[in-house]
């Protein structure tokens, strides 16, 4: 339905066509995430969500929570609550080799008084994540939480809502079906190449880096903003159940098999067998191809398939008597450290690296280890020369496990961080409570990329037509090194891309000009100092009015303002006094931008000082960029949700659910006239 229709439809009619959107979306969800079958293109998926959002803005009193829109919610205020799990989640018992799994075959042969060669097993990969109970409800996702210690778990049910291949509501082959009550128990992993990606994005940041992916799955889980573990891109493979009403399963495999009927995910490598040799082939088919999968495994999960017969074989207070877990032996190789070289990222960090003589593990030559950081470095002891041992982290990337000190002869050398960016020659900074040194220069060719997207994203400059691919292109022509470079541009070097033609060009070029207007506030921001967000930016911009009087002020100057603490200030002061900063800043000043010179301190007194502000509905007389500056130039803040935390809600016309939770939270609410009297006194 066309946008323009939305306001003109009934609410009977609003409310059959988002019922027909959400089961329409939950019917692509299963065949993208749990059938891995797609058959709509990802555009036309957005278009049928970006609907289905359209109408729930239209009309928020037929929001409900197990829509496909609601997955990311506010964050979690005062912690996780422990819940109590429906039955005790229970480890598995460790073997580490084929003897203990024949001494575990045995034990079941002899308590079940049946030879093991007639009895069924289910072998099941074993996924190195984090184990997890998700709780349906007439077909409904109502709860999750972690193992916790087996009786309690933490209630993590807003985080694991954002993991797309667990359903908020159970379907049947694109069919809705219902058990009446329904407790799952999974385990929550993150793929190889996402814990690159973030592993890469926390040392880019001078944060510490997870050592492997089932460490990253955990902490992910536990994060009190559910739209840090939405970013993350967590998945789920569930492998048993609880609790089921209906389902009229009597094993292991059957289970399984019905929890993928009703739309969850379950790993597809899974066999039934019979026997130690039919058991060990299994696990040698897996010991070579698990290096080939997108995610962790570090085992193999062997269980008798029949309940009946688990029922006999009972528990221990820890482990199920009928099943054991497999686990393969880590591979790890001895080689050389040749020399210590230093990397510089995109964000300006300087990452030592272990140039390393050549040597396999897991199926692959290494020849390099990332050592992370000066600290990592002396916790490990690592010289250039040494003998060390080595593997692959979560069987993806390299590292240096230990050193062989025995082997060491006297021709070692200890390697100490550079002063100077190897880069560009800039002196390195580390910031207080940082592990990271960085170069701080907007200049420094290893950072251009990032830091000429980000000075041109919305926020910021807020450039149109500047996104990443167009910066890459015009990086890779050389037409810009810097930020700098992006008001010098003209017409034949823009048109001279590939896919531009006269009207983008123009259109590319008023753009830019367009982003000369912008205020110091956004500027600041747009430079990507260091902890220098857009509230700390609109402070600095509103106390010292022009760039001029903040690149001259000092420590002390700063760090004196209202909310500026001695990390922002040390970050702003060692920003502006790096040279080749300032070289940058002097070309913007002379491209025209504007850099203030109307100083205006923040008072007190100002009716905004210190409000948080959330802004809802259309405003007439304002575009909602205009009185976040007015909000934020007079020292408030606005945020985008409604908390106990909001001091006023600003409603425009058609305002949605913000507004409601605000009247139910007591929260003052003021319409536009209102906001206008406060602005003017």
């Amino acid at each position: 339905m066309p946008e323009k229709d939305i306001l003109d439809i009934s609410e009977e009619e609003a409310k059959e066509i988002i019922i027909h959107l959400r089961n329409l979306l939950n019917k692509h969800n299963y065949y993208y995430y749990i059938k891995d079958e797609p058959v709509i293109s990802d555009s036309e998926y957005d278009s049928l969500f970006r609907r289905l959002e359209k109408l729930e803005e239209g009309f928020p009193e037929l929001v409900v929570q197990n829509s496909p829109t609601q997955r990311i919610g506010a964050p979690v205020e005062g912690g996780f609550n422990s819940v109590e799990h429906g039955e005790k989640m229970l480890s598995l018992q460790d073997v580490f080799d084929y003897k203990e799994l024949e001494d575990f075959l045995k034990r079941v042969e002899k308590d079940l008084a049946v030879p093991a060669e007639e009895i069924d097993f289910v072998c099941e990969l074993k996924i190195d994540g984090s184990a997890v109970a998700l709780v349906y409800e007439d077909g409904n996702f109502i709860r999750g939480a972690t193992r916790g210690n087996g009786i309690m778990g933490e209630d993590i049910t807003s985080n694991l809502r954002t993991i797309n291949s667990i359903p908020l509501r159970l379907m049947q082959g694109g069919q809705e079906k219902f058990p009446g009550r329904l407790e799952v128990r999974g385990e929550v992993y993150l793929a190889r190449q996402e814990f690159v990606r973030i592993n890469n994005e926390r040392q880019e940041q001078g944060m510490a880096v997870f050592a492997n992916p089932r460490n990253a799955a955990a902490g992910s889980l536990r994060q009190i903003n559910p739209g840090v573990t939405a970013s993350r891109k967590l998945n789920i493979f569930l492998y048993g159940a609880v609790a089921s009403a209906g389902s009229g399963v009597g094993s292991q495999s059957d289970m399984l098999k019905y929890l993928k009927d009703i739309g969850l995910r379950v790993n597809p490598n899974i066999v039934r067998v019979r026997g130690i040799d039919e058991i060990k082939k299994y696990i040698e088919g897996w010991k070579d191809k698990r290096k080939e999968l997108s995610y962790e495994t570090d085992g193999i999960v062997l269980k008798v398939d029949d309940f009946s017969l688990q029922q006999k074989l009972g528990q221990t207070s820890r482990n199920p008597r009928w099943a054991a877990a497999y686990k393969f032996p880590p591979e790890q190789a001895v080689t050389e450290v040749i020399d210590i070289r230093i990397n510089v990222g995109r964000t300006g960090t300087l990452t030592p690296v272990a140039k390393l003589k050549p040597v396999r593990v897991a199926g692959s030559t290494i020849a390099s280890a990332t050592l992370h950081n000066e600290d990592e470095i002396r916790r490990k002891g690592v010289m250039i020369g040494d003998t060390v041992i080595i593997h692959k982290a979560g069987d993806v990337i390299p590292e240096i496990v230990s050193v062989d000190t025995e082997k060491r002869d006297g021709s070692q050398r200890e390697f100490k961080m550079p002063e100077k960016c190897p880069i560009c020659g800039s002196g390195a900074i580390r910031l207080e409570g940082e592990v990271a040194l960085r170069c701080p220069s907007i200049a420094c060719p290893a950072q251009q990329f990032e830091r000429i997207v980000h000075f041109a994203a919305k926020g910021g400059m807020d450039i149109e037509g500047l996104g990443p691919r167009v910066v890459e292109k015009l990086i890779e022509n050389n037409l810009i090194k810097n930020i700098a470079d992006i008001y010098y541009l003209d017409y034949d070097g823009i048109f001279s891309l590939e896919n531009f033609k006269e009207k983008s060009t123009k259109n590319l070029l008023n753009a830019i000009e367009e982003s000369k207007k912008k205020p110091l506030s956004r500027l600041l921001f747009a430079l990507g100092i260091r902890f220098v967000g857009s509230h700390i930016a609109d402070i600095l911009a509103g106390h010292f009015g022009d760039l001029n009087v903040l690149m001259e002020a000092g420590f002390e100057e700063i760090e004196a303002v209202d909310d500026i603490g001695p990390r922002i200030a040390e970050s702003a002061v060692d920003f502006f006094n790096e040279g080749q900063n300032r070289e940058v800043i002097e070309r913007l000043r002379t491209a025209g931008l504007d850099f203030g010179g109307r100083k205006k301190e923040i008072e007190k007194k100002d009716i905004f000082y210190k409000k948080v502000f959330v802004l809802t509905g259309k405003l007439e007389n304002y575009s909602r960029e205009e009185a976040k500056e007015i909000i934020e130039g007079s020292g408030g803040r606005v945020t985008s949700s409604v908390s106990k935390n909001t001091d006023i809600v600003l409603a425009g016309e058609d305002a949605g659910s913000k507004l409601d939770k605000a009247k139910k939270m007591n929260i003052k609410v003021i319409g536009e006239k209102e906001f206008k009297k406060m602005e003017s006194s």
